[in-house]
């Protein structure tokens, strides 16, 4: 054997080796490097957008090494467990989110956290992840597409969470779960019939909705964005500023840490909702260019991963947990730039905070999981 064949069976070996390693693990090594990238490329811009704290930073790269810990872990569960354990998951958010109703803390006008004494939890978070899970499990289990009465249930399921979501009152959340379990339903094949009725009873709805069920300042939040204008230094601020930001950084940006809209403290919360102003703001289209094609890799791998499942189950719920991390995106950056009234959603990945970071984590381990997990599926496949 030649010196070049021994190099080349040595760099066969070491690939293998490699590749047993991540999959041994259960890691899907091209989504850990995206997700990774795009975490190393937050803390370049936390660093600017909180003012040069160190310790936030240090906070946040605890939170993120804690956060990729837990998604390996639950990398590790096979799919049917999940699966097996979604109707529990559920019925104890659901009575979670009961308890809110009846004893829940209020906070800023809101009655969303429920404090078991020893610790305080916001129930609503939780649907991030069961909504999906749960959808995608009752789905499995009939024919694809969902017939009459399936696709009911599938909305009974994902609205009774919604409307107890609703009364606390917690608009943003209650709109991102819904979507969730709706792009669940729509993944498993809903007839475009549906899809029309609930775009014409949703419009008919809306003056029900403007008059008997959005509070005040949620009203506020709507006109605010028809014309952020109308009230520059109160409820159209934050828009205001937020667009001047972006506006302003232009193809090259002001520079890392050179930000005048950041830096001399016009733009409110720029470290968590409003750190995409404060990156278009120092980096311009180059930075957005970066941020947007990390996205697109994390996406194009989850794609990808949805079109290789082996059951229904698994494809529903890759294809949810995906498209509702695009969407996460769109509303945080379409909020920040004056296109959709102001939610608090955090930019994924990149906004500062442990809360959001985690339920990301749990759905990227779980679509790892479904990945690296080969076993017979207790689904059906067609």
């Amino acid at each position: 054997m030649t010196t070049q064949d021994k190099v080349t069976l040595g760099q066969v070996n070491s690939n293998k080796v490699q590749g047993t390693f991540f999959s041994r693990h259960h890691i899907d090594l091209p989504l850990l490097f995206g997700l990774f990238a795009a975490l190393c490329f937050s803390l370049f811009v936390l660093y600017s957008a909180s003012g040069q704290e160190l310790d936030m930073l240090l906070r946040q790269i605890t939170r993120t090494g804690a956060a990729f810990l837990l998604m390996i872990l639950v990398a590790q569960i096979p799919p049917r467990l999940y699966a097996k354990a979604s109707i529990y998951l559920y019925i104890v958010g659901l009575i979670l989110l009961i308890l809110v109703e009846l004893f829940g803390d209020i906070s800023k006008g809101a009655q969303r956290w429920l404090n078991l004494g020893f610790i305080r939890i916001q129930p609503s978070e939780i649907f991030k992840v069961v909504m999906p899970l749960c959808v995608a499990t009752f789905l499995s289990k009939t024919t694809i597409p969902p017939k009459f009465i399936t696709t009911i249930g599938a909305f009974i399921i994902v609205g009774m969470p919604t409307v107890l979501i609703l009364l606390q009152p917690d608009l943003g959340t209650a709109s991102l779960v819904a979507v969730a379990g709706c792009i669940g339903i729509f993944i498993a094949g809903l007839s475009w019939w549906w899809i029309i009725i609930g775009a014409g009873a949703g419009a008919a709805a809306l003056p029900v909705m403007w008059n008997f069920v959005l509070h005040d300042y949620q009203k506020q939040r709507v006109l605010t964005l028809i014309d952020p204008s109308s009230d520059p230094l109160g409820a159209g601020y934050h828009i205001i500023q937020s667009k001047i930001a972006i506006g302003s950084g232009g193809l090259y940006g002001k520079g890392w840490l050179q930000g005048s809209q950041s830096q001399l403290d016009f733009l409110p919360e720029p470290h968590t909702d409003f750190i995409f102003a404060v990156l278009s703001e120092e980096t311009g289209l180059i930075g957005f260019i970066v941020l947007m094609s990390l996205y697109c890799f994390i996406i194009g791998r989850c794609v990808l991963i949805t079109l290789n499942t082996k059951d229904n189950f698994e494809r529903i719920l890759c294809g949810s947990f995906t498209f509702t991390f695009m969407f996460y995106i769109f509303v945080n950056i379409g909020m920040v730039s004056g296109i959709l009234p102001v939610v608090g959603v955090p930019l994924p990945l990149i906004s500062y905070g442990g809360t959001a970071m985690i339920t990301l984590t749990i759905c990227f381990g779980m679509i790892m999981s479904i990945h690296t997990h080969k076993k017979t599926s207790f689904f059906r496949k067609e």
